[in-house]
């Protein structure tokens, strides 16, 4: 294996990891899961220097305590909780520290949001590679999870945007990563939800844009099979493609739904590109219509997060889309992308028990038929999700990658106390069904994946091979998870 070349050397004789220890009480909080279905108390620290987070990793050697990164925390699951333990926010690391308006070339440190990115690049003519459905996600977060867009079969992951980064071992020493330089790590460490080290700048190539608007299609289809139809006939003339399927449709229109597409437009398209590229043409605002404060819209759809009202929605949804047949018009980008931020705590919508995401990637060969087997199981077990979102993807090449040749389904489940164990239930129903159709998972909206699933569809061997990269930088296994602890001890 390549060995690890130090960029900046700042290792140091460090002290080993002692048993735990108390720290200081006024760092102890409540850490969640965005869905919040889960959380622990933490000590929670807020660095904004590379110095300062080096500190605190010889902190929690000297206390004998793990340490979880954080980023935006939106991870719908346990990957940014360390319970008990350090959990390092790194938010306050949010430093533009170089920009090229002529090759589209940044560089910048790991806790600058998706948001604050965007900005700070499309009045220059560029917009970020892969975008995300919330613009609150962090760039090392996103790196650290491989995140996708709904231009995943075109794009690929955020990793494949990535041409090097710098990383911070647990020793405190710098190294530098990219497809040449430790490419080994650089592939592992993309994807590798925080356990070989701490992302302190990323190095990222954004897209040229000519407009600030998409032109956008959209239609409704009557069945799963119109919906993959749809994907199939329209990816390779597409910029990005979606579909929103009705979880509660059954019979002949099982798996229906609406798709989006959309189209970047071509230099001169737009003869009012210097406005529409504006960044005051691009924010959602403060209110729906310009009546309705976005802030209290998530109490208008609690009624809707149920059987009856998400079938009523669904319902029409689909009926006004097949009347109204394809629509098309032209979209910011920002309205097209980030729906999740249409509505502030939308999630608070489903009431106090939260929700989890499951989301499996399946093979084209076998991606219908599975679908079409998962919505049905979830209908029959009485527990439809009440959003479903279908996307399209390609393989790439990083090591603990979810990607495929095929289509990932997106589903929202509420979480109530009554129905909390056959969630459980479920969700090992739908992975046997994911495994037998050649699936896997995505570490960013896992809740449920165990031990024996992960083995299954990453491989003994791919699992060994992260774990003989973790021991080389982090021999003391100083930076742990939940989901680490969860899905990957070896107790």
């Amino acid at each position: 294996m390549t060995q690890l070349r130090s960029y900046t050397n700042r290792e140091r004789a460090l002290p080993k990891r002692a048993e735990a220890a108390p720290l200081p009480t006024d760092h102890l909080e409540e850490v969640g899961a965005w869905g919040g279905v889960t959380s622990g108390l933490s000590y929670v620290y807020r660095p904004a220097t590379s110095d300062t987070l080096h500190e605190i990793l010889l902190l929690a050697r000297r206390s004998g305590r793990s340490v979880g990164l954080r980023g935006g925390g939106n991870s719908y699951g346990d990957a940014a909780m360390n319970s008990e333990n350090i959990v390092v926010d790194l938010r306050r690391m949010n430093r533009i520290l170089d920009w090229n308006p002529e090759t589209g070339v940044i560089r910048l440190e790991p806790g600058v949001t998706l948001a604050e990115l965007w900005q700070y690049v499309l009045e220059d003519g560029w917009w970020p590679p892969v975008a995300t459905g919330t613009s609150f996600t962090t760039m090392g977060g996103c790196a650290a999870m491989n995140v996708h867009g709904k231009n995943a079969y075109k794009a690929g992951p955020i990793g494949d945007h990535i041409l090097e980064f710098d990383l911070m071992l647990p020793s405190g020493e710098t190294i530098t990563c990219s497809r040449e330089a430790n490419s080994d790590v650089f592939h592992a460490a993309i994807g590798g939800f925080g356990m070989l080290g701490i992302f302190t700048s990323l190095t990222l190539k954004m897209k040229r844009i000519y407009s600030g608007l998409l032109d956008v299609e959209t239609c409704a289809r009557a069945n799963l099979d119109e919906m993959f139809a749809y994907f199939y006939e329209n990816t390779g003339r597409s910029d990005y493609v979606v579909g929103w399927v009705d979880s509660l449709a059954g019979g002949k229109t099982l798996g229906r739904g609406d798709v989006h597409r959309a189209n970047y437009l071509p230099d001169g398209a737009d003869p009012l590109a210097a406005q529409t590229l504006r960044l005051e043409n691009q924010h959602l605002g403060p209110n729906l219509f310009g009546i309705v404060p976005r802030s209290i819209i998530w109490l208008f759809m609690r009624p809707m997060m149920s059987d009856w009202g998400a079938r009523f929605v669904n319902f029409g949804k689909h009926t006004l889309g097949s009347v109204s047949g394809v629509k098309r018009y032209r979209q910011p980008h920002v309205q097209f992308h980030f729906l999740l931020d249409y509505v502030p705590d939308f999630k608070r919508a489903y009431g106090p028990g939260g929700l989890i995401q499951y989301q499996p990637f399946i093979p084209k060969e076998t991606a219908a038929a599975a679908f079409r087997d998962i919505l049905a199981l979830c209908q029959r077990r009485g527990l439809p999700n009440y959003l479903t979102v279908m996307k399209r993807h390609k393989p790439d090449d990083f090591l603990m990658t979810y990607a495929v040749d095929g289509f990932s389904l997106a589903m929202d489940f509420r979480v109530t106390d009554a129905n909390r164990q056959r969630m459980v239930w479920l969700a090992r129903e739908m992975d046997e069904i994911v495994l037998a159709a050649g699936g896997r998972f995505y570490f960013a909206k896992d809740s449920t994946l165990r031990t024996e699933v992960a083995r299954a569809y990453l491989g003994d061997e791919t699992i060994a091979r992260f774990r003989e990269l973790k021991r080389r930088c982090d021999p003391d296994n100083l930076l742990q998870t939940d989901l680490w602890r969860r899905v990957f001890s070896e107790s």
